[in-house]
């Protein structure tokens, strides 16, 4: 875990000083990690955790960081990065934490686990520059599930973004011949564009709740269950996980009664705004 970390902070280090734009709090803690004082980087993200209000941009990116680079351990780390997928799905830095999930998932030896980081990231953030890394995780994982087609359609659909990098071409060529006949799987085609976020019409609320590690699971559920799931925060900080929008009650209503059956609980329709 400690060489991960070594590694989660060189990439971070990397990406944020190619940004224009990022808080100089940040850039402090990054700082402090690099010179070998992750407590005091650990507790300056803690403080601006606490004090910045969570509507502020900044909050996602301190996530990403404490999650990205100074979490003491794998499970701090991941329910870091998953806050900022479910919290801050429209963040810059969603796509980037769904790979680091993806990766964290791979050195703990969870191969599911990284697969399902890699297929929310394609199907939601399809457009994304860090996709075909991605991939490549998940073709490694994939391999490691003995999913073969999967893996082969993950290692294709990388190299055909590959771009001028040799050093990430060579690698997806040594997973590639290993792939000689084998057909992609549905399961690994070219992803559909993202869902469109806009609101409005009715939707039918699901769950509630503060845990991050939940909500995701009940988000990944419901989408492959085929229901465009997405989430809502109200100003006490609960996470809302609806299914819709649906243009009509009467739709909506219909699709309370289906969830009912298949989940249980109390599904209730809202009127988005």
């Amino acid at each position: 875990m400690r060489r991960l970390l070594v590694v989660a902070l060189v990439a971070l280090a990397a990406r944020l000083s190619a940004q224009t734009q990022h808080d100089p709090r940040l850039q402090s803690a990054i700082a402090l990690a690099q010179s070998g004082r992750t407590d005091s980087a650990r507790a300056l993200v803690r403080h601006l955790l606490v004090t910045v209000p969570v509507q502020d941009p900044v909050y996602a990116e301190a996530l990403y960081v404490q999650g990205g680079m100074l979490a003491a351990d794998a499970a701090t780390a991941a329910t870091s990065l998953q806050r900022v997928v479910v919290e801050y799905g429209s963040s810059a830095w969603a796509d980037d934490a769904l790979l680091r999930l993806a990766q964290l998932f791979e050195a703990q030896n969870d191969p599911a686990s990284a697969v399902q980081s890699v297929e929310r990231l394609r199907r939601d953030y399809a457009d994304s520059p860090l996709r075909f890394r991605a991939e490549f995780v998940g073709a490694r994982a994939a391999f490691d599930l003995r999913d073969e087609a999967r893996g082969c359609g993950y290692i294709r659909d990388a190299q055909a973004g590959v771009g001028d990098d040799v050093e990430f071409k060579n690698q997806l060529s040594f997973y590639a011949s290993r792939c000689g006949g084998v057909s992609s799987s549905a399961a690994a085609a070219s992803p559909e564009s993202a869902a469109n976020r806009r609101r409005g019409g009715f939707g039918v609320q699901i769950l509630a709740g503060k845990s991050a590690p939940q909500i995701d699971a009940m988000l990944t559920r419901l989408k492959a269950m085929g229901y465009n799931a997405y989430v809502v925060r109200d100003s006490t900080g609960y996470l809302k996980i609806r299914v819709g929008p649906y243009p009509s009650r009467e739709a909506a209503q219909r699709i309370q009664a289906q969830l009912k059956t298949r989940l249980g609980g109390q599904p209730f329709v809202v009127e988005e705004s």
